[in-house]
């Protein structure tokens, strides 16, 4: 009740200022771009370009230690060959230790309404996944259900076309990817799982690292952005996963996967708000279930809504937004077989803090976060977060 009356008053008021005519914001979802288009779309002297983004984080869970962490660092590289190909790479350094290739591919303007691609590449699921950059959205974390349903980073190796049509407002991508991994041997003469209730999907990402695949799976997204401040998305994703070849033989070794996803983004002078909606149906989960020991749902889904308001006068340079974002997800949805539905995986976050952005490409950040489940789960703890993120 204390999160509902909470969730609602910051709503209310954020509604109210949105009412106000004042400036423009710097978030408007139609100008908005993310890494790799800014690199794409860049009109630079060199061939070569380079940037970086990152994030630097304190968590401080209730009545527990907190924790600092360089989250990520990434590096971006872009090379121009001619006036039709480029290649655009980013080089991740997750908790100072950990390193991966997030995007590589290249990226060969064929028409005025077409790209073909091939390489590393983002799954187009959702707004997070696409659009991650530290100054791009409110909260210290990325939406949990982001992390859970989606589930960024999300990305795969594959090939697809990707445009615009300007006379109708519309964006299209489509692409062939490998898909998740959903088994492997596990040395013994068994089978190990991968993917799993409390994580869905997550576990599966191959991430281009010797990536098995067996058959592409499909993934496509349509944007519209024909109303003003407004942006429309439609993501879908169809497919099976991939298991190892001493493994795919067994009943059960590989899923098949059906999920879509709406989103949407506003901005009206002062006010920003965003929503999205995931649902993901998992077939065949009983005998994967059966083969792996594993408690996978065969439903997965999750939606949020948030509204931000720009709380400095008209005119200043600078940007301060009070935000409120509540999100629910599920990764046991639905339970096939004999398989019983885990109330703790069933989740809800309430998210308010503030999101300063101190200059064009440098944002600080604090919030708190009222987490909870179903279950009542005593771990789920409440969390303080502060955050500084730059991208350039």
């Amino acid at each position: 009740m204390k999160q509902l009356t909470i969730l609602l008053a910051l709503l209310c008021s954020t509604f109210a200022f949105a009412q106000t005519k004042t400036d423009s914001i710097q978030l408007d979802p139609q100008k908005q771009i993310n890494a790799a288009q800014r690199l794409l779309s860049g009109n630079y002297a060199s061939a070569v370009t380079v940037g970086a983004y990152g994030e630097m984080l304190y968590n401080q869970p209730e009545a527990q230690n907190g924790e600092l962490d360089v989250q990520r660092l990434v590096l971006l590289f872009g090379y121009r060959f001619d006036d039709r190909t480029q290649f655009v790479t980013e080089v991740e350094f997750e908790h100072v230790e950990e390193v991966f290739v997030e995007q590589a591919f290249v990226n060969y303007n064929a028409a005025p309404n077409l790209n073909i691609r091939g390489g590393l590449m983002l799954v187009p699921m959702g707004i997070i996944n696409e659009f991650h950059e530290p100054t791009t959205f409110n909260g210290t974390e990325r939406p949990a259900m982001d992390n859970a349903i989606v589930p960024t980073t999300w990305r795969e190796l594959g090939v697809g076309v990707t445009g615009r049509f300007n006379s109708i407002s519309l964006g299209y991508q489509a692409y062939l990817f490998n898909g998740f991994k959903s088994t492997e041997a596990d040395g013994e003469g068994g089978v190990a799982g991968k993917l799993s209730g409390s994580s869905g999907l997550r576990g599966g990402r191959q991430k281009g690292i010797q990536s098995t695949i067996d058959s592409p799976n499909l993934s496509t997204k349509l944007d519209y952005y024909g109303i003003p401040g407004l942006r429309l998305g439609f993501s879908t994703y169809f497919g099976r996963t991939q298991a190892e070849d001493d493994v795919e033989q067994f009943d059960g070794a590989d899923i098949g996967i059906a999920m879509f996803g709406l989103d949407a983004r506003y901005a009206y002078q002062k006010f920003t708000a965003r929503g999205q909606f995931i649902h993901a149906s998992l077939s065949d989960t009983d005998d994967y279930n059966n083969l792996t020991g594993s408690n996978l749902g065969s439903a997965l889904q999750g939606w949020y809504l948030e509204g931000a308001y720009n709380v400095l006068p008209v005119g200043n340079r600078q940007k301060l937004f009070a935000f409120c974002r509540y999100e629910t997800f599920n990764t046991h949805a639905d339970t096939d077989g004999i398989l019983t539905a885990n109330e703790a995986y069933d989740r809800t976050d309430v998210t308010t803090g503030l999101t300063y952005h101190i200059a064009p490409g440098v944002v600080v950040k604090g919030d708190y976060q009222f987490r909870s489940n179903a279950a009542d789960d005593a771990d789920v703890a409440d969390r303080l977060n502060f955050g500084i993120g730059v991208w350039f």
